[in-house]
């Protein structure tokens, strides 16, 4: 691909879109041209904030000549028919999280990209950040000895009016779940980039301070990995903050620890420690968790860091990080929690033969 300037287009304006305008916005070599929203008075309302095109069709969007790349911001369930459409007429495609509500979904989606020879990336942005790249390379270079035990805790907040304004939030077959699904997979994804194949889950999950959706406000298990880790998880959007609790993920092993919160490691020790591990550390703070009781406090860098590798490899012909099968991990494993909670904390091996059925957990509206 030559070095002109990649055109994007942006389909479904929510409110995702827009840190992935703002993000596009600082990255050289790449302009925003255009988006399309099936309410246009949205989409026109997001185009013109941004000096761009509005499309008043998905095939208008897919047909710009100057679109070479299309960020799918649209609900989590309702991925795979839009990447469907990019892939036949050749666009690129960078997917938010999550890549698609079930294994099926995943698989169709990332099938039907390499068939049409284009590239997949996925939106999971906390791999971007100065602190867990740090504890990747720790982890990498084997620093921690053999792994025996980590957590993942993140104990957020949404009202009632969150899952309340708009019909798809909370349900299954477009938000793919709640806690888990919706806020906790960047932290699950986090955990398996950093521990490996999962082999063997329990959990629960329930609806505990919310009404009328379908999905978990609180969930709870163990994850036994393949290297012999294991690891507690619990997530929630029922956990009330006035400033926000940090999503928080603890690795120990026989020759080290780290804690690392939000993209802060406030914890770094070794047994044989190195000069450069105290210049990766951060203070504890307890507020400002990112997206911890807001979905729209948060910044937009990690975004652009995915978006600039996406970008990367997208020039150079090759894979990026976070490829259709990278995706697709997190979705798996929130899965087969919520196959093990809904069989009463059964355990669940790993890989999953198929998806599960999903049933509500909570109250459906009437």
């Amino acid at each position: 691909m030559s070095q002109r300037p990649l055109g994007f287009g942006i389909w479904g304006t929510g409110m995702i879109a827009e840190f992935h305008a703002k993000a596009l916005a600082e990255i050289a070599g790449v302009k925003l041209v255009a988006a399309y929203n099936r309410t246009s008075a949205k989409g026109r309302e997001f185009a013109m904030k941004h000096g761009i095109a509005f499309a008043e069709t998905p095939e208008e969007l897919l047909a710009n000549p100057n679109v070479d790349i299309v960020c799918l911001c649209t609900p989590s369930g309702d991925h795979l028919g839009p990447a469907l459409a990019c892939a036949k007429a050749g666009k690129h495609v960078v997917v938010e999280k999550p890549l698609e509500v079930t294994l099926a979904r995943c698989d169709e989606l990332t099938s039907a990209c390499a068939k049409a020879g284009v590239t997949v990336a996925g939106i999971l942005p906390r791999r971007f950040g100065a602190g867990a790249v740090a504890l990747k390379a720790a982890l990498d270079a084997g620093r921690f000895g053999k792994l025996t035990l980590a957590g993942a805790f993140i104990p957020w907040w949404r009202t009632q009016a969150y899952y309340d304004s708009a019909a798809w939030r909370g349900t299954f077959a477009l938000d793919g779940g709640g806690a888990l699904m919706n806020q906790g997979i960047h932290t699950v994804d986090l955990l398996l980039w950093f521990l490996g194949a999962p082999k063997r889950v329990s959990a629960t999950a329930g609806l505990v301070a919310h009404s009328g959706i379908e999905v978990e406000d609180i969930a709870a298990g163990w994850i036994e990995f393949a290297n012999g880790c294991r690891a507690t998880i619990a997530s929630s959007t029922a956990c009330w903050s006035a400033t926000g609790f940090p999503a928080e993920i603890r690795i120990h092993g026989t020759t080290g620890a780290a804690v690392l919160r939000d993209d802060k490691l406030t914890a770094f020790e070794f047994e044989k420690s190195l000069p450069s591990d105290s210049s990766v550390l951060a203070p504890a703070t307890e507020g400002g968790g990112a997206g911890a009781n807001d979905p729209k406090a948060i910044g937009h860098a990690w975004h652009r860091s995915n978006l600039e590798e996406a970008i990367a490899a997208i020039r150079a012909g090759k894979q990026p990080a976070v490829n259709g099968a990278e995706g697709r991990k997190a979705v798996e494993l929130i899965l087969a929690l919520y196959q093990s909670a809904q069989a009463g904390g059964t355990p669940v091996e790993l890989p999953l033969a198929k998806d599960p059925v999903l049933r509500k957990l909570g109250v459906k509206k009437a």
